[in-house]
């Protein structure tokens, strides 16, 4: 089965930010936005474990567990193991920082074996009230948090978790796997395996209109002509491209800025939102089935929705192609 149909929709909801992510969000505020989400139509979420140590999928559980489990499609991840026990050490995050150091004090596992993974979905569901999942996604086996152990890492989520999901899915109990990843190269890398093969991917930061040449080189010709559907994370570029001041989980660069203030000007200029230019671009591909803007209120569900439904004249695909602003590789809206 495709991601196609199993997406209830383009439009999907990224929770990585109520796991306290870069600040501590009140529990009211959470549970406001998440509800604020199903009241205006949205019915797929994504979380993880790993978003602010669990805290994400409980926040998200309090809500989606009081909703007709048949009308909505839920994705979690697999690679962290969230223990009973309070960390005592700060967290090592890789290029992550203390992206989560506000949510849960529990400590972390990283591990990707066949055990770890079947744990990890036992301590979701927990977490989370609802009897089953519809996508897991293998999470983070990739450069920005291991380095150069990173092809080790891979290799263990491999022989454990790509086989253990695989069953799971060829089981019937869950719909669909694949990855979720910051880096183009694990995804690459698992659809040149002869064995189980993942039904999409979930790709953060890797296709927006700040970063995407790469993933059009290599990831999205494979993935193209394998049929594998990409689900969109991260396409405001942790914020930058709505308002904020983060670029890869980090304080935007110089030339970031430069390069959203250019954005800036072109889509004033046409009198639209760059919010609209980015979640309509990331969706322009032929492999993006969905896309997933993270929210800490109410009122950033609305700016989504309206963002996606925004008519944008082709005239500024036009500049924004004559400007050197995407690449010429890059799939426009409407054939732009």
């Amino acid at each position: 089965m495709t991601l196609k149909n199993i997406l209830p929709g383009r439009l999907g909801f990224g929770t990585a930010p109520l796991g306290n992510m870069f600040r501590a969000i009140p529990d009211e505020e959470a549970r406001a936005t998440v509800e604020a989400a199903w009241d205006q139509g949205i019915r797929y979420y994504d979380t993880a474990p790993f978003y602010g140590a669990g805290l994400s999928e409980q926040r998200l559980g309090q809500v989606l567990s009081t909703k007709p489990r048949d009308e909505y499609v839920l994705s979690t991840k697999v690679g962290r193991v969230i223990l009973d026990e309070h960390e005592t050490e700060v967290p090592d995050f890789g290029e992550k920082g203390g992206i989560f150091e506000h949510g849960n004090p529990n400590r972390v596992v990283h591990e990707w074996t066949a055990e770890a993974t079947e744990r990890s979905i036992e301590g979701s569901l927990r977490r989370l009230g609802v009897d089953r999942l519809d996508i897991v996604w293998v999470h983070d086996i990739a450069q920005d948090f291991h380095g150069d152990l990173w092809v080790q890492k891979f290799e263990e989520a491999r022989t454990g978790a790509f086989r253990v999901l695989s069953r799971l899915r060829d089981e019937g109990v869950i719909r669909a796997w694949g990855l979720g990843v910051n880096k183009t190269e694990p995804i690459e890398m698992t659809l040149a395996l002869d064995e189980p093969q993942p039904d999409g991917f979930l790709l953060a930061g890797r296709y927006t209109l700040l970063d995407h040449e790469h993933a059009l080189q290599r990831l999205l010709p494979m993935a193209q002509e394998q049929n594998v559907g990409m689900v969109v994370g991260g396409p405001y570029s942790s914020g930058i491209l709505a308002g904020g001041a983060h670029f890869e989980y980090q304080q935007a660069p110089p030339e970031i800025i430069a390069k959203v203030n250019r954005l800036k000007e072109l889509t004033a200029k046409h009198g639209i939102s760059i919010k609209a230019a980015a979640l309509q671009f990331s969706l322009a591909h032929p492999v993006a089935d969905a896309v997933v803007p993270g929210a800490t209120k109410p009122s950033r569900i609305a700016e989504d929705i309206a963002a996606l439904g925004e008519k944008i004249p082709a005239a500024f695909w036009h500049d924004l192609r004559a400007a050197g602003l995407v690449s010429p590789a890059a799939p426009l809206p409407n054939g732009a």
